[in-house]
C-alpha cells in the first residue's frame, strides 16, 4: 500500500481542486491555474489549444484521410516522417503499436542527425516509392530542415508533404517548391501536446490507423476529464504524480507491454519537458531493465501500462510486490491500441495538473532553447573558422578522450578510467544516471547499452535512463538542464564511419551532430551538472570499450 502521508496529500490536493473548480477552469483555459510559476495567465492560456483537439479536429479529419488515400492510390509504399520531439514521437508510437493494415503503408521516423543513420534511412526510402512528411511546428527547426535537404537531393518535390503551423518558413518553402500538400498544425498547441493534431494523425492515417476510432477514444476520455477533481482521471493522475514528486518519489518508472513500449518514449517527453524546470521536475524512467523489487529505492513511483491481449506476467508480479512494499503504483489496461487516444488526453491533463502541484509552467521549455543556442553558436564558429571549436580533453588515451569540467569530478583524473570512476563516485542516493549516446540507434547497440545501463543501476542502486542524441535534446534535454540537480550524465560520441554532406549547407551531418553533442555538454556544464563526455576515435566496438571502462570503474559489489 502507498504510504499514508502520500495518500493523504493526494486526497487533500483533490479536495482543494474540487473546491477551486480546477476541472472547470482548465477547460475554460484559465491560465491563472499556474500562477505560482510567475507567468502571465494569458501567456499560459495561449498554449491550451490541445484541450480542443479531441472534438475540434473533426473538420480536419476529412482532409487528412483524403490526403492519405490519394498518396496510397498514387503508388507510394512507404511513408517517412522527418521531425524531432513532438513531431516524431507520436508517429513513432503509431508505427510500432499498430499493425500496418490493408489501407496502410510502412511508416518510419528519421530523428537522428548522425550521418550513418541518415544514410541508412535514405537508402531505405529509395528502395521503394516513399512520401516524406517534413514535420516542424515552427518550420525553422534545424534537424527537419537538414533531413529535407538530404532527401530532396534524391526525391522530387511531389514526394513531400509539409506539416507545420500556418505562415511558417517551412510552409513558405513548401509553396515555393510545390510540395504535394501542406497540412496545418495548431499555433496554440505545443509540440509535445500535438499527438492528436495533424502532426500525429497524418502519419497515423498513412500507416492505416483508423483515426476516427482513435479520436472517439480521445473524446470519451476528454469528457471524463471534465468531471470534478476526485472523479477526474486526468486530475487524479496529476495529483498522484505531483504529490509523489513533492514527497521525494520523483522517478516515474514505466513498465509497458511490448506493443505499447513506445508510449513510454512519448510520455517521457511530455513529462520531462513539461515539468523539468526551475530545479524541480519529474524524472520519467522508461525502458529500464527489470530489477528485483528490493532493489528499487524510495525515490520511485510506478506505472504499468498494458493491453488486455498482451499481459506481461513478470510486470504484474513485480508491480504487486512493489505495491505490497509500500511503493506508489498506478495500473492502466487498454482493450486494444486504440485506447491510446484516451491515454494521450489523460496524460496531457495529468501533466498539466502536476505542473500546478509543482508550481511551474508546463508549457514552456527554456533550456531546450539554451541547447539550440549553444549549437548555433558552435555552427557559426564552424562557418567562420572552417572547424568546430575543439575543447581540450581533461585526459586522453589512444582511441578515446574524456571531456569534463574538472570541478565536477573532484580530483583531476590522470586516466580515462579515473575520469569515469570520478564521475560515478559522485552518484548518491536519489540521483539518476543518464547515458547520452550520440550514436546511431542500431538495435544491437541499443541492446548492449541497455545491458550497461542495467549494470550501472544495479551496482549503484539508482535509477537510470538511456537517450540517443540528438533526439533526446527535444525530449529529456529540458529536464537534464532545468530539472532537479540529481542527474549524472555520461555522454558518448564517436567519429562516424563516413560523413554525409547536407546539400546546400556548409556543414555536414557529421559536423551538425558533433556541434549538438558539444552544445549539449556545454549547456550541462553551464548549469553545474555532473557530466563526462567520452569521445571514441573509431566507431567500431565503441560499446565494448565503453563497457570495459565502466566495469573497471564500478564498485566490486552493490551497496547492501
Amino acid at each position: 500500500m502507498t504510504s499514508a502521508p502520500l495518500e493523504q496529500a493526494i486526497a487533500e490536493r483533490l479536495a482543494l481542486w474540487q473546491e477551486e473548480r480546477v476541472a472547470d477552469r482548465l477547460w475554460a483555459r484559465d491560465g491563472s491555474l499556474w500562477a505560482a510559476s510567475g507567468k502571465d495567465a494569458d501567456e499560459v492560456a495561449a498554449w491550451l489549444g490541445w484541450l480542443d483537439l479531441p472534438d475540434g479536429m473533426a473538420g480536419q479529419l476529412d482532409e487528412i484521410e483524403r490526403l492519405a488515400r490519394e498518396i496510397r492510390a498514387d503508388g507510394y509504399r512507404r511513408a517517412a516522417v522527418l521531425g524531432m520531439g513532438g513531431s516524431s514521437l507520436a508517429p513513432e508510437l503509431f508505427s510500432r503499436a499498430f499493425d500496418v493494415g490493408e489501407d496502410g503503408i510502412e511508416l518510419r521516423i528519421l530523428d537522428s542527425t548522425h550521418p550513418d543513420a541518415v544514410r541508412g534511412f535514405r537508402e531505405w526510402a529509395q528502395s521503394a516509392r516513399t512520401v516524406f512528411c517534413v514535420s516542424s511546428k515552427s518550420g525553422s527547426t534545424t534537424e527537419p530542415n537538414a533531413f529535407h535537404a538530404a532527401m530532396a537531393d534524391v526525391a522530387p518535390a511531389l514526394d513531400f508533404v509539409a506539416i507545420t503551423d500556418p505562415g511558417s518558413s517551412l510552409a513558405e518553402l513548401a509553396r515555393a517548391q510545390e510540395f504535394r500538400a501542406i497540412v496545418d498544425g495548431r499555433p496554440d498547441v505545443g509540440g509535445r501536446y500535438s499527438a492528436l493534431s495533424a502532426f500525429g494523425l497524418l502519419p497515423a492515417a498513412l500507416a492505416g490507423v483508423d483515426i476516427r476510432r482513435l479520436m472517439a477514444e480521445a473524446s470519451t476520455m476528454a469528457a471524463a476529464c471534465r468531471a470534478p477533481a476526485a472523479d477526474n482521471p486526468g486530475l487524479v493522475l496529476g495529483a498522484w504524480m505531483g504529490e509523489a514528486a513533492r514527497a521525494g518519489r520523483d522517478k516515474l518508472t514505466f513498465f509497458a507491454s511490448p506493443g505499447l513500449a513506445s508510449f513510454g518514449d512519448w510520455v517521457e517527453q511530455l513529462v520531462a519537458e513539461s515539468t523539468g524546470k526551475a530545479d524541480t521536475g519529474i524524472v520519467p524512467v522508461v525502458g529500464e531493465p527489470l530489477r528485483e523489487a528490493r532493489d528499487y529505492g524510495d525515490d520511485r513511483c510506478f506505472v504499468m501500462l498494458q493491453t488486455r491481449d498482451e499481459l506481461v506476467p513478470e510486470h504484474e508480479a513485480l508491480v504487486n510486490t512493489l505495491e505490497r512494499a509500500g511503493h506508489p503504483v498506478r495500473r492502466f489496461e487498454l482493450d486494444d491500441p486504440y485506447g491510446l487516444g484516451g491515454e494521450f488526453v489523460r496524460w496531457e491533463v495529468a501533466t498539466a495538473a502536476a505542473g500546478i502541484v509543482l508550481g511551474i509552467d508546463p508549457f514552456d521549455q527554456p533550456n531546450v532553447q539554451e541547447s539550440k543556442d549553444a549549437t548555433k553558436s558552435l555552427l557559426d564558429a564552424y562557418r567562420r573558422e572552417g572547424s568546430l571549436p575543439a575543447p581540450a580533453p581533461i585526459v586522453a588515451e589512444p582511441g578515446v578522450a574524456a571531456h569534463a569540467d574538472p570541478a565536477a569530478l573532484g580530483d583531476h583524473p590522470v586516466t580515462v578510467d579515473g575520469a569515469v570512476r570520478a564521475l560515478l563516485e559522485t552518484v548518491q542516493a536519489g540521483d539518476y544516471v543518464a547515458i547520452l549516446a550520440y550514436l546511431p540507434q542500431d538495435p544491437d547497440v541499443e541492446a548492449r547499452l541497455q545491458g550497461l545501463r542495467a549494470r550501472i543501476g544495479r551496482m549503484l542502486s539508482v535509477a537510470t535512463t538511456l537517450g540517443f542524441g540528438p533526439r533526446f535534446l527535444h525530449s529529456t534535454g529540458q529536464l537534464h538542464k532545468g530539472g532537479p540537480p540529481s542527474g549524472v550524465f555520461l555522454q558518448i560520441t564517436a567519429e562516424p564511419r563516413r560523413d554525409l554532406p547536407i546539400p546546400g549547407w556548409e556543414e555536414t551531418f557529421g559536423t551538425l551532430v558533433a556541434a549538438q553533442a558539444l552544445g549539449d555538454l556545454e549547456s550541462l556544464q553551464r548549469r553545474g551538472r555532473r557530466a563526462l563526455r567520452l569521445h571514441f576515435a573509431q566507431p567500431d566496438r565503441v560499446v565494448d570499450r565503453l563497457a570495459t571502462l565502466v566495469e573497471r570503474s564500478l564498485p566490486a559489489t552493490a551497496p547492501a
